[in-house]
């Protein structure tokens, strides 16, 4: 979705569109099969388990959606020739490469059951949320001083958003596999 942004590619779009409608579709059988699972008798652990796969189905789909928003974006930009400053499109291409390294570190934690990336993970989490509020407050300044569009304001903060909130659900991905939050397992440790 970012490059088809990026570059306006139709072909990009339109994979994003399909994609997102793969999805859609998945979450709703998966969906359904766990509903029908969690009917069984299961041992606690496995019932857990069920219950934050449920979960991590909706934060894919929800990420799903932000990257068809994306591709929105793109088609809007291409219909009214939008662009950004290059300050701008390098703040967003910075952000999209934490976001996608958080998510990639989410997911092999999701996948292996291993929880070697979680510190990593809290603290690209805190980054990116740092980074939306730094690019919000650098997007109002350009604003100010007229180097940017209405239009293409609107579109840049919606994208950094949309970024912090797909971050939001990797670290969700990730917090999935464990008994607890970090932050309350660090608190029954002082």
């Amino acid at each position: 979705a970012m490059e088809a942004f990026f570059d306006g590619s139709e072909e990009k779009i339109t994979r994003v569109y399909e994609t997102e409608k793969q999805i859609d579709f998945l979450s709703h059988e998966l969906t359904d099969y766990l509903v029908k699972i969690n009917q069984l008798q299961l041992p606690v652990v496995d019932a857990k388990r069920i219950g934050g796969l449920f979960h991590v189905v909706s934060d894919i789909e929800r990420i799903g959606d932000h990257a068809e928003n994306i591709a929105d974006f793109a088609v809007k930009c291409r219909e009214e020739n939008l662009d950004f400053t290059k300050k701008g499109a390098k703040e967003i291409k910075e952000m999209h490469q934490k976001t996608t390294v958080i998510l990639e570190k989410a997911m092999e934690m999701f996948v292996t059951l291993d929880e070697k990336n979680l510190p990593d993970i809290l603290e690209l989490e805190n980054d990116i949320d740092h980074m939306e509020r730094q690019l919000h407050q650098n997007h109002v300044r350009r604003m100010a001083k007229g180097k940017c569009s209405p239009m293409s304001g609107i579109i840049f903060t919606d994208i950094v958003t949309g970024l912090e909130r797909v971050a939001d659900h990797a670290t969700n991905i990730a917090f999935s596999i464990l008994d607890k939050d970090p932050e309350e397992r660090a608190a029954a440790h002082n």
